[in-house]
């Protein structure tokens, strides 16, 4: 080999050799993330545990119950509502209610895998099986409109010993004060009287009236009859008025009356 060719060819070497340290030194540049694990794509987490108590734990209790929003640890409830409802309600919501839509369809933030993980392992966690058999419970949704009238005999009979005639003086708290209900919609409400609140010692529907299950029409309309109660303008403590002197409106200033 020439002269010339061996330089050329130690000079590729070192810069070879150069390359390879300033590459191997990018390992401490500062600022440069250290091995380890990688942050996990919460799209890809289906573990039921996890996923509960991220989305659901806050309005249902940590353990399915205590929660602000119905037990979903209640035998009761999972042998009532199949799974199809689960799912829908989980991934969609209640219209003008407070449960939100949590599947990416309805600008939730869970997919379909997900919601279906949430499903499953409610009801592999605190379902026991056909609870129900022999029973004759009301069906999850009501198939007409309820009788009000009917209703208030019913809520007479079976309610006002807990919650009061007006449904505000009872030992079991205010069930028509208006701004509960302007959060609870009508299937919200019926689940309730269906199955109860054990967990704040609510009967379900075999034990407002002992000896004297409240039946489908009995539900129906007690639920037709609280939502009558609701007043024009929730969560108001003063009747609407509306200005009918236009002399005494409020001006703005340029003489025109708003």
């Amino acid at each position: 080999m020439s002269a010339r060719r061996r330089s050329s060819a130690i000079a590729l070497a070192g810069a070879v050799f150069a390359c390879g340290l300033w590459l191997a030194g990018c390992d401490d540049m500062p600022g440069k993330p250290k091995p380890g694990p990688e942050v996990v794509d919460p799209a890809t987490v289906v573990d039921f545990k996890t996923l509960y108590g991220q989305n659901c734990a806050g309005c249902h209790g940590e353990n399915g119950q205590h929660g602000a929003a119905i037990a979903l640890n209640s035998p009761e409830y999972l042998a009532l509502v199949d799974d199809a409802t689960l799912v829908n309600v989980t991934a969609n919501g209640y219209k003008n209610g407070l449960m939100p839509g949590f599947a990416k369809r309805a600008s939730g933030m869970l997919t379909d895998e997900q919601i279906d993980a949430i499903v499953h392992g409610i009801r592999a966690t605190w379902g026991k099986g056909n609870v129900l058999a022999g029973e004759n419970p009301p069906p999850y949704a009501a198939g007409k409109a309820g009788d009000v009238e009917h209703g208030g005999q019913v809520y007479a009979t079976a309610c006002a010993n807990c919650h009061g005639a007006k449904g505000t003086e009872g030992e079991r708290g205010s069930i028509l004060n208006g701004s509960y209900l302007a959060l609870m919609n009508p299937q919200s409400l019926r689940t309730i009287v269906i199955v109860g609140r054990p967990e704040w010692g609510m009967p379900d529907w075999r034990n407002d009236v002992k000896g004297h299950p409240l039946t489908d029409a009995d539900v129906t309309d007690v639920v037709a009859w609280m939502q009558a109660q609701m007043p024009q303008y929730p969560g108001q403590p003063y009747q609407q008025v509306t200005p009918t002197n236009h002399a005494s409106a409020p001006s703005n200033g340029r003489g025109e009356k708003f």
